[in-house]
């Protein structure tokens, strides 16, 4: 097999940080389909990733059809983390039951509503007496959602 010089690596492993996941993936696996026998040990460790990924690289690009269309997205649909609504979907009613002793409002106005817990009280109870695990980002977006206030001690100034 025969190594690239010195200056090529350094101008190969600059291209390749610039790619995106999948684009690495390929370069890497047309880089080691050209050098054949060992290719892929070269260079994985020339562009300092995993043989497995350029493995990955030399089946996808080896399994292109002929007429293949670009596709802009890097990774597969679905992944992630799934929403919290689609994990807990029965929140909302847990939520306002956490919230049912601890809720007063304005007796003039009906959207008004607070509750005199913190963020970090109704997710520990939520866990605690529910078992559901959320943040406390999340309960600030289900105060808001429910249009709920957080009741604030105010002072008055003669």
């Amino acid at each position: 097999m025969k190594r690239y010089d010195p200056s090529t690596e350094q101008t190969m492993k600059r291209f390749y940080d610039s790619l995106s996941e999948r684009d690495r993936r390929r370069y890497a696996g047309v880089e080691a389909l050209k050098l054949g026998h060992g290719g892929i040990s070269y260079i994985s460790h020339l562009l300092g990733c995993d043989r497995n990924t350029v493995a990955q690289g030399i089946e996808e690009v080896t399994g292109l059809p002929p007429d293949s269309q670009p596709d802009h997205r890097v990774r597969r649909t679905g992944g992630g983390r799934k929403r919290v609504e689609v994990t807990y979907p029965d929140l909302d009613e847990k939520f306002l039951a956490v919230l049912k002793d601890h809720t007063a409002g304005d007796p003039m106005d009906e959207t008004v509503r607070w509750t005199n817990l913190t963020h970090r009280e109704i997710a520990e109870k939520l866990a605690q007496e529910h078992n559901v695990q959320v943040s406390q980002p999340v309960i600030g977006q289900l105060l808001k959602k429910h249009h709920y206030r957080r009741r604030k001690a105010q002072k008055n100034e003669p």
